[in-house]
């Protein structure tokens, strides 16, 4: 049985009501469990939670999709969408974690959303970030440094999105085999 890839969601931790990127990251969970992937993200509120809903409503679900890495203890404190509870009390340095996913996507985001961008980045793990208010739209179609994390490819960057189709096509041509 091959390994199914995790792809880590990461971004706003809250959202007003009607904030478009809570359709994008709805979206962007379904479309990633109905490609095959599961989902990471930090397990709260926000970006995280509407992704981990959108993954939740995949038809392809299954119960163990959705991986949800906490920075406190409390695994009560997890969205309800959340399959796998992982409390590590680990308060911001927990996004090292989520950074370790085969590819991390943003979807706008403060501090910590950077934070987990940059990571994934020093890391050589694809990032891709959805061009959008936040530091994912900040970031999107740039390289966060001088870097050659793939010398097999030419045009190495945080690659910019506006769907998650482009999304699921991209990692198709990123990730390469578990």
């Amino acid at each position: 049985m091959t390994r199914r890839r995790v792809v880590a969601v990461v971004g706003s931790g809250s959202l007003p009501t009607g904030d478009p990127r809570e359709t994008l990251a709805m979206d962007l969970g379904r479309a990633l469990v109905d490609a095959g992937y599961r989902v990471a993200c930090g397990g709260r509120g926000g970006v995280m939670a509407a992704a981990a809903r959108g993954a939740r409503s995949s038809a392809a679900a299954s119960g163990s999709d959705v991986i949800g890495i906490l920075p406190t203890s409390d695994a009560g404190s997890a969205n309800p969408h959340v399959d796998i509870v992982l409390p590590t009390s680990m308060g911001p340095l927990r996004n090292g974690l989520v950074a370790h996913a085969d590819a991390v996507v943003g979807i706008g985001g403060g501090a910590g959303t950077l934070s987990e961008l940059a990571l994934a980045w020093v890391l050589d793990r694809p990032v891709l970030a959805y061009r959008t208010e936040g530091w994912s739209g900040t970031v999107a179609d740039t390289k966060l440094d001088a870097r050659v994390r793939f010398p097999d490819l030419v045009d190495d960057r945080v690659y910019g999105v506006e769907t998650a189709a482009e999304v699921i096509v991209l990692l198709g041509g990123l990730l390469r085999p578990p």
